[in-house]
């Protein structure tokens, strides 16, 4: 006759196995990924909007500054020869046309202040847009043209139809009336049609060159005021260009062909100061041309007034992490089941993976009228306190449910951490997931996966 113990015990079939049932939660997990992807969707679909919004409002308020200029525009008389045959008397002559061309000269000197401030009252439904307006101040020197470089002569120039060109962009975000002190005398600035560029040229009345010239100098001294957005970009024309920048933005990214200079550079919560020193022998353009002036886009340089990470941003960065965190809770939930013998249905983990999957949906619509930690700790809060009250039921004692509202916790404080970190989001991470695996191992080594 068989022991009693042994007549009682009937074997486990293979769906009431650790493995059986690991296999099921894993692939829940990944059929999780499918509502997981809707929204990270969703927040696709919102960035484009917004993004939407910022071209509406930059093509109203201003969009990016670029600056060329002040130039001294010359014309000149250049002559053609050409030979002539008469056909009657087989007689060849010599007649010469003249045409009008351009000189243009770059400033000696080139000094800009520039004062940046945010405006932050452009909004558009629910989306915020930060623009800026600049007070920008300018001043130099022109010196007497060096007409030998050019192959020029004194007889060929047109002195009295000299002219100061600028070039720039969004004329129409221009704020105050534009108009130039050269020397003693001051001129106004009037658009002109231009080539197919990204800039637009001003250009001032024609005056007499020598009449306005005390010295060998002609001093000039002009302010404008912007609405733009994104970016201040210049472009170093002066022989020796000084250019100083103050803004109360506090997250400036410094771009373009020239440092500024560390000495003075100074970003804080406050805003930020930015100096630039360029020499003519810091880059390989000269100071004059004829007909035409150059494209030096490629030396552009200034200031681009960036938001570090928005609230898209953020939120699309906790969506990456979605699978981590459904992963981990799958598994918490699977060692408690291990360990306490206590069974959980796969219908179960189905709702805290969804109430998981909520999380993301409450995070972007409460970012969307508030700030990204509120909402965080709102949809957090949430969706934690929801998990552990159902455990409750589920796990039918209170010690294994506070642990999991704990450990939840935890995760999402750390995964929060991570987000608002930029340099060291790597370096906190994996350290974050190394101590997560260590637990886990740790708390799973009694754990007999043969049954």
């Amino acid at each position: 006759m068989e022991p009693l113990e042994n007549q009682n015990t009937e074997p486990k079939s293979f769906f009431q196995s650790n493995t059986a049932k690991m296999v099921m939660v894993g692939f829940l997990t990944l059929v999780l990924l499918i509502p997981l992807y809707f929204v990270q969707n969703l927040i696709d679909e919102r960035t484009h909007r917004k993004s939407d919004m910022v071209d509406e409002v930059t093509e109203l308020w201003g969009k990016d500054i670029l600056f060329y200029g002040p130039i001294l525009r010359v014309p000149f008389t250049s002559y053609e020869t050409y030979n002539v045959t008469n056909p009657k008397t087989n007689v060849t002559t010599i007649q010469r046309k003249s045409t009008t061309d351009y000189a243009y000269f770059f400033p000696n000197t080139l000094a800009n202040t520039s004062t940046v401030k945010k405006n932050e009252s452009l909004k558009r439904g629910i989306f915020n847009h930060v623009v800026f307006t600049a007070d920008m101040h300018f001043k130099g020197d022109f010196t007497y043209p060096n007409l030998a470089k050019l192959g020029l002569t004194e007889e060929q120039m047109q002195w009295d139809k000299a002219a100061i060109v600028v070039k720039t962009t969004n004329l129409k975000s221009i704020k105050s009336e534009l108009k130039i002190q050269l020397n003693e005398n001051n001129l106004s600035f009037e658009p002109q049609n231009s080539e197919k560029s990204d800039f637009s040229v001003l250009t001032t009345n024609t005056f007499n060159y020598k009449d306005f010239v005390k010295t060998d100098a002609l001093k000039f001294k002009f302010s404008i005021t912007y609405n733009g957005s994104n970016s201040i970009k210049f472009i170093p024309i002066g022989k020796s260009t000084k250019v100083g920048i103050t803004s109360d933005w506090e997250s400036p990214s410094f771009e373009g062909s020239f440092a500024a200079s560390d000495t003075t550079k100074t970003v804080n919560q406050k805003g930020f100061h930015a100096d630039w020193n360029i020499l003519d022998i810091n880059r390989t353009f000269t100071q004059q041309y004829v007909r035409t002036l150059p494209d030096l886009d490629d030396y552009l340089f200034g200031v681009k007034l960036i938001q570090t990470v928005d609230e898209y941003q953020q939120n699309e960065r906790a969506s990456k992490y979605g699978f981590l965190v459904i992963g981990l809770t799958f598994l918490l939930f699977f060692l408690i089941q291990s360990i306490s013998k206590i069974n959980i249905h796969i219908f179960q983990y189905s709702m805290i993976g969804l109430a998981l999957i909520m999380f993301y949906t409450l995070l972007i619509s409460i970012t969307e009228h508030s700030s990204f930690s509120l909402a965080y700790a709102i949809a957090g809060s949430s969706v934690v306190g929801l998990i552990t009250l159902y455990s409750v039921s589920i796990l039918k004692n209170k010690k294994f449910p506070m642990f999991i509202g704990i450990a939840l916790t935890v995760l999402y404080t750390f995964i929060y951490v991570i987000i608002q970190l930029e340099d060291y989001a790597l370096l906190v991470g994996s350290i974050g997931l190394f101590a997560i695996l260590a637990g886990v191992m740790y708390f799973s080594r009694k754990i007999d996966w043969h049954k």
